[in-house]
């Protein structure tokens, strides 16, 4: 059996954990470095932000081990394009033994009831528009998302 709750700031180690194992799969499925993303410092700031409230994350656990299997990450933004304040998902990760079982899903929907009591009118969410995540987008769809178009860019400000 799987539960899923609000991960606290005492799970700070295990989500970390967590979101390097999802750098980890990028940068293979990519065949990039982990010089994409910042990681140092991962911990304390992924603490850091759960103690402020900035950072909403739920966990999956499976109940017969008490092993944290997953994770998704969330924060608010506000935009005229959305008509006023919505979620976006920063990170989502399921370990692959327990992909194609629900969790991602039960993961959402834990996220969306946050979101409808945030009143927010939307979630966004960055997939890269490679074949390699042909499954992640189609997770996606399957779940309700639609295909926006565009692409996720950067600016290092310094």
């Amino acid at each position: 059996m799987i539960r899923i709750e609000e991960a606290t700031t005492k799970d700070y180690p295990i989500i970390t954990e967590l979101f390097e194992h999802l750098i980890k799969e990028i940068c293979l499925r990519t065949n990039s470095t982990p010089n994409l993303f910042v990681v140092s410092g991962t911990a304390e700031k992924c603490k850091h932000y759960l103690e402020s409230g900035i950072y909403k994350v739920f966990k999956a656990i499976n109940e017969n081990n008490g092993q944290t299997i997953g994770f998704l990450s969330l924060c608010e933004s506000y935009s005229l394009y959305a008509d006023g304040n919505y979620g976006i998902i920063q990170e989502f990760y399921v370990h692959p033994e327990y992909r194609s079982k629900s969790i991602g899903s039960k993961l959402l929907f834990s996220a969306k009831e946050y979101g409808k009591k945030r009143k927010w009118k939307r979630f966004e969410v960055t997939t890269p528009p490679l074949p390699e995540f042909d499954r992640t987008i189609l997770f996606y769809e399957n779940n309700g998302f639609e295909v926006t178009g565009g692409r996720k860019m950067k600016l290092i400000i310094e």
